[in-house]
């Protein structure tokens, strides 16, 4: 509806929409998440991982952890990582699990290796199995028959 608006413009005022309320979903919250993640301007990126690791509430982190995943895929395999490794909170880990399973041409599949071997929490080792074995990818089919031996 809005037209001639600077993406430089628009992503400070998207992201000022995201919401603290931690008792709710929110949608306008998601819906602004979705608007950032779709922004070409290079502050996109920045603003959702600073949203990704610095937000207070857990399912605002875990999403914007999903749209980082998606949006620069390998670039931010870092925050994501980090997400995995260091984020207080279980659901937002494993959100960040299937950020990494979304990466393209199978570039999370190591990652997610590592997750499944080295991380200490059953759930989220879990998630990381799981996705992998849905990758159909040949280092997942590998993996799983080291284990199983």
């Amino acid at each position: 509806w809005l037209q001639d608006v600077r993406p430089a413009e628009s992503v400070p005022l998207l992201a000022s929409l995201v919401g603290t309320d931690g008792a709710r979903r929110n949608r306008v919250t998601s819906a602004a998440l979705s608007a950032i993640s779709m922004h070409a301007d290079p502050s996109a990126a920045s603003t959702v991982e600073r949203l990704g690791r610095t937000h207070t509430v857990p399912s605002v982190r875990s999403e914007a952890i999903f749209w980082l995943g998606q949006m620069a895929g390998a670039k931010v395999a870092g925050t994501i990582t980090d997400a995995v490794a260091n984020d207080p909170d279980t659901e937002v880990k494993k959100r960040a699990v299937f950020a990494l399973s979304q990466f393209p041409k199978g570039e999370g599949v190591p990652l997610l290796i590592d997750v499944a071997l080295k991380n200490p929490n059953p759930a989220v080792k879990k998630q990381a199995i799981f996705w992998l074995g849905q990758s159909k990818d040949p280092r997942a089919i590998d993996f799983f028959a080291r284990i199983l031996r």
